[in-house]
């Protein structure tokens, strides 16, 4: 039997109904020879199960315990055998053709080494799926958009669609959804697990156009991205944080991770401070783990 064209990796961890309208999407949707290999990081809502069940050709890693965005994917690229790896959250969903667009740049490109898709909200509203290499004032820039976005800003909305409607190279694109090439990703040690969760698809972009290939955004491919959902609930917390960190530790210099450890500290002292109401305690342990990832530096 033939190595199938892409492997497609979706990690999920407690989005058992997302992750079944993702895999349902894939099965409609996608034309090109595939296989999709699904890690389930420790759900507790039966995913796993779901998945042999309704999509018995999927292969299905049932880890005992959350392991982590990065290690997880790892776990799936390892184990396929295609010369393109799409890698996908579980709350994204491809539309038509999204696969085969992707694909084709990576077919027409020999240099291209991570194509990403034109992403958006299922209300049809554009998300920033891609952005430049993250420095203190670039990320403050970035940010800016996508909280405008997010509150459904005009002048936001506008902007991130004219950038989204070229095909265009940034620094790098949304792990939500990425097409690469496997010669690519391989060259650079798949996706560093150091990084637990967040930030870690900016490192490989960075690692991967660093070792000679492009990153491209192409507007020819698009997903629906339940923005959120196969996120923690009470939001990005200490993880987002420490992979900050890392992500400044491994590709800025010495005095913007020093500045950023310096706002971490005040940002969790000034929260101390002002932790208020019946939820202070919780509030005061969050700050204070903060302060002390502030003073480790990782």
């Amino acid at each position: 039997m033939s190595s199938p064209a892409v492997t497609i990796v979706v990690v999920s961890y407690n989005t058992r109904e997302r992750l079944l309208a993702c895999l349902d999407a894939i099965a409609s949707r996608v034309s090109l020879s595939h296989e999709v290999i699904v890690v389930d990081n420790a759900s507790a809502d039966g995913s796993a199960a779901a998945v042999r069940a309704r999509f018995p050709a999927a292969v299905v890693i049932e880890n005992v315990e959350n392991v982590g965005f990065s290690r997880a994917n790892n776990q799936g690229l390892r184990r396929g055998a295609g010369s393109y790896a799409l890698v996908l959250n579980s709350d994204a969903e491809v539309a038509p053709g999204c696969v085969e667009a992707l694909a084709a740049v990576l077919d027409g490109r020999a240099d291209v080494g991570i194509v990403g898709p034109r992403t958006r909200f299922p209300d049809g509203r554009i998300q920033v799926s891609f952005g430049p290499m993250l420095t203190p004032r670039a990320e403050w820039r970035q940010r800016h958009l996508v909280r405008g976005v997010q509150r459904g800003d005009p002048e936001a909305l506008r902007k991130t669609e004219t950038m989204a409607s070229v095909e265009h190279e940034p620094a790098w694109v949304s792990g939500s959804c990425l097409l690469a090439r496997r010669a690519a990703i391989d060259a650079v040690g798949l996706f560093d697990e150091g990084f637990f969760l967040y930030e870690e698809d900016v490192d490989l972009c960075v690692r991967v156009r660093a070792a000679g290939w492009r990153i491209v955004f192409t507007p020819a491919a698009e997903v629906v991205h339940h923005l959120g959902s196969s996120m923690p609930a009470a939001g990005p917390g200490i993880e987002y944080h420490r992979s900050h960190l890392r992500f400044y530790g491994k590709h800025q210099g010495w005095g913007a991770r020093l500045a950023l450890r310096g706002g971490l500290a005040i940002r969790g002292g000034a929260g101390w401070l002002s932790a208020r109401g019946p939820d202070a305690a919780a509030a005061r342990a969050a700050s204070a783990a903060l302060v002390r990832l502030a003073l480790r530096g990782r």
